[in-house]
């Protein structure tokens, strides 16, 4: 468990330092695309991704950073892509929102509030079919509940009994609006509950109580073959979209962000590291491997070459 650990804290630091990063760069106006920043829910990703198999699949939203690094651990297509330069994953087409790694088993992310959640059960639908015992965790916000798919697909789901892992990023808000202001019912939870599937909540910032969580889900779905929802509460750190705070925007008060950052998911995975006989010295060294491999990304994606034009007109369909 101690790998498993440390192997947590690094994807957990790479997602942070990436983001700092472009924090540090968007003001020079090269990178383009809008962001939706992952920081405060680093936790969630990590221990859903590392109680996965790697050659399950996974779906995710606008918020995608997170997801990507989690899943494929590199950064230079990553940035590349950032920059929107033709070594990026999809020649810079994509931006932030798009990301996608199949090769990861990250098949898409899409900029539409649950969009994700149908194609995620046409992937389960085929995995049960081809018998492939793949697994499909798709990850939504909160404000996804909202939406008629995310029900239709639970209830297809359940009907049909996908492999098929629902992981809500619940931080309370859908944008700007808490979900008392938004929700007809008292308890999702419970509302899921009446559905044949297997429900599971966490409000830990720990990634290895997420794995422990993800595994539990994971083991009762092969148990009872029921599609499993994963409630992980945790809370955005900056504007629904950019690189920075908006408390003056006055929908959410300061101080419910300072209690979360006495929790905050790297700090404690940190101290988890030393309490379990990590040295300082290694964690340093693991600190300075990623540093050392976003500072050659960084330097990968400037100075690489943007795409031809007739590169808007590649992998563009049209039905008429």
């Amino acid at each position: 468990m101690k790998q498993t650990n440390v192997e947590m804290y690094r994807r957990m630091y790479l997602i942070r330092k990436a983001e700092e990063t472009i924090q540090t760069y968007y003001a020079q106006d090269e990178m383009k695309t809008p962001m939706h920043m992952s920081m405060g829910e680093e936790a969630i990703v990590t221990g859903v991704v590392q109680a996965l198999n790697p050659e399950d699949q996974v779906l995710g939203t606008y918020r995608s950073h997170a997801l990507y690094l989690a899943k494929t651990g590199e950064t230079d297509i990553f940035f590349a892509e950032m920059y929107g330069k033709a070594t990026g994953m999809a020649q810079g087409k994509s931006g932030s929102m798009h990301l996608s790694s199949p090769d990861h088993g990250l098949l898409c992310c899409s900029a539409i509030v649950a969009s994700s959640i149908p194609i995620a059960m046409g992937a389960a639908y085929a995995n049960k079919y081809l018998k492939n015992g793949k697994r499909v965790a798709v990850f939504f916000g909160d404000g996804a509940t909202d939406e008629g798919v995310f029900w239709e697909t639970v209830n297809f789901a359940c009907l049909k009994r996908l492999p098929m892992l629902f992981v809500c990023e619940d931080n309370g808000f859908a944008v700007h609006t808490r979900r008392e202001h938004r929700h007809g019912f008292s308890s999702l939870n419970k509302v899921l509950a009446n559905f044949d599937c297997n429900v599971f909540e966490e409000k830990s910032t720990d990634p290895a109580v997420i794995f422990e969580t993800t595994r539990k889900a994971l083991a009762a779905m092969e148990q009872n073959g029921r599609p499993c929802f994963l409630r992980l509460h945790y809370y955005r750190y900056l504007e629904h979209v950019g690189i920075n705070e908006d408390f003056e925007a006055e929908y959410r008060p300061r101080h419910e962000y300072l209690e979360w950052r006495e929790v905050d998911p790297i700090a404690m995975q940190r101290k988890k590291l030393a309490a379990i006989g990590y040295l300082p010295e290694q964690v340093r060294v693991l600190e300075q491997g990623v540093d050392e491999q976003i500072a050659r990304s960084i330097d990968f994606a400037s100075g690489s070459p943007y795409a031809d034009a007739c590169e808007l007109h590649k992998g563009v369909f049209i039905c008429g």
